[in-house]
């Protein structure tokens, strides 16, 4: 309700203050409300039918100002997710995921549509991406099947956004977005009453990272401990990526990726992927830290034969990469791969390629990965939204967001962001927290082998490494989902790893 402050009047109803007629009632705006709506579904399963209920919306998310009484919330953000809830099942026994895409910007649609959710989209992969109408198909691999699913959208993503009178800003951020999410996560437990599930958190992209330091705050602040953590297209350290002058990471860990996405090419002809792979790890890892590291003090011949060596691993002209000093940035090298052909390739996903727009342009100019993907996303889940789960809202559903930056990590000043601490610290105080890590070979954002080195890295025991943590790898790129193998494949491997079945290594 809105409540109206009228003035004061005489006996005889005249305002006591002349003056007071002529202004505007106060008001005070009215606190925000939940916006939910609950659908019931069927999905039709080899195996029988699977009935569930969608509730889509947005749901208030309220904190304890500082000096004020306890227990007093204030609202400070409106969350959007879909939460979908088997029906005729022990609930109290059940797995819960809570699912999440990265970005930062990005909103849950990927996953949602792309891989978990009862419904996908059909998006089409490499070399055919769908053309409109866009569809929908039933998804017989939904992780529906073995656990409840809440996709939930970040701040400023999707429909989520600030309460009134709050700043989005203050949620952009690692530290601020990692309390944000945790909050959600603990009231969603609440409000469903589902303290005792078990609990799951998948992430893809800054989403790993998210997953990470979000499992790491309920356990560190309110003792909840997640029963697994998937991390599809990991980045755990920045640090391994991000190309800056004086650090030599990323030229090493993307390499092994370059040699991938140049197979994909024809690159390597009458090679298997894995052979190529296996060969541009181990010369990253051995040789090539060591050509980098010696600088000036290499000798011309030297340059030159190991520029060819890289050359022909990742399947470009050696003098462009004597030219390059040996060190290869990603996005110089997928406008460079395919030059000759007029192509540049996708960073998402190396396998996708589209026209090069300037033929001698340094870098490339745009993802075709993304851009050949994401229109059926858009169309799929606005109508999905308004269609099937019968939600509206009139804000615009921000697919990608540019308005998260700049995004802060502060509590990173004069260090690499990362979560791999994080990480390590919950497997240390959890015993029963378990992690499965998926890799796409083409994957030019995320590069599976600066994932691998982090891993390998963690302050945790060596039988907790191989026994805790489980590392599958896939043909195609950072959203691995696209290429209809990879999509069956990885819902295989998340269906066991939340089930707590054995991998079925035939399939």
């Amino acid at each position: 309700m809105t409540e109206q402050t009228r003035p004061a009047t005489t006996a005889a109803g005249a305002p006591a203050d002349p003056s007071a007629a002529e202004k505007p009632a106060a008001s005070t705006p009215a606190p925000p409300e939940d916006h939910l709506v609950t659908t019931l579904h069927s999905l039709s399963l080899p195996d029988g039918a699977l009935d569930y209920t969608a509730t889509t919306g947005t749901v208030v998310l309220k904190e304890e100002p500082e000096g004020e009484e306890y227990g007093r919330g204030a609202a400070y953000a409106e969350l959007f997710s879909v939460s979908y809830v088997a029906q005729g099942t022990d609930a109290a026994e059940r797995p819960v995921v809570f699912a999440f895409n990265g970005g930062p910007g990005a909103s849950t649609v990927w996953l949602h549509l792309g891989l978990l959710g009862p419904r996908r989209v059909d998006a089409g992969d490499a070399g055919a991406p769908a053309a409109p109408p866009h569809r929908l198909l039933d998804n017989h691999e939904t992780i529906l099947k073995d656990a409840d699913l809440v996709v939930v959208d970040a701040m400023t993503t999707g429909y989520s956004r600030p309460a009134p009178g709050q700043k989005p800003s203050r949620h952009h951020g690692l530290a601020e977005d990692r309390d944000l999410i945790t909050a959600f996560v603990i009231d969603w437990l609440t409000r469903h009453q589902r303290w005792t599930s078990p609990l799951y958190l998948a992430g893809e992209s800054y989403g790993t990272t998210r997953a990470s330091a979000v499992a790491a705050h309920l356990m560190d602040r309110y003792y909840v401990a997640v029963a697994g953590i998937a991390l599809i297209s990991p980045v755990l350290d920045f640090g391994t990526i991000r190309f800056h002058p004086g650090n030599d990471r990323p030229y090493l860990h993307y390499l092994p990726t370059y040699a991938a996405i140049a197979h994909a090419h024809g690159k390597h002809e009458d090679r298997m992927l894995q052979d190529v792979v296996d060969e541009a790890e181990a010369f990253a890892e051995q040789e090539y830290p060591a050509l980098l590291a010696a600088g000036l003090r290499l000798a011309p011949e030297q340059k030159q034969e190991a520029a060819a060596r890289i050359g022909g691993l990742i399947g470009v002209d050696p003098d462009w990469v004597e030219r390059a000093d040996l060190r290869i940035e990603h996005m110089a090298f997928l406008a460079e791969l395919l030059r000759q052909e007029g192509l540049m390739t996708g960073r998402i996903d190396g396998r996708f390629t589209a026209p090069a727009g300037n033929g001698n342009a340094p870098q490339m100019e745009t993802d075709p990965s993304i851009d050949q993907l994401a229109p059926a996303y858009t169309a799929t889940i606005n109508q999905y939204l308004r269609g099937e789960l019968e939600f509206t809202s009139d804000v615009v559903y921000e697919i990608m967001s540019g308005r998260v930056h700049p995004w802060s990590y502060k509590d990173f000043e004069n260090r690499s962001v990362e979560v791999a601490s994080d990480l390590a610290r919950l497997l240390r105080k959890s015993p029963h927290t378990k992690v499965l890590v998926s890799h796409g070979y083409h994957d030019a954002a995320t590069p599976f082998h600066a994932s691998e080195h982090v891993l390998a890295q963690l302050a945790i025991p060596r039988e907790d490494y191989s026994e805790r943590i489980r590392i599958e790898y896939y043909e195609a790129g950072h959203m691995m989902y696209c290429h209809e193998p990879s999509r069956l494949a990885l819902s295989q491997h998340l269906s066991e790893f939340v089930t707590g079945t054995e991998p079925d290594t035939a399939a």
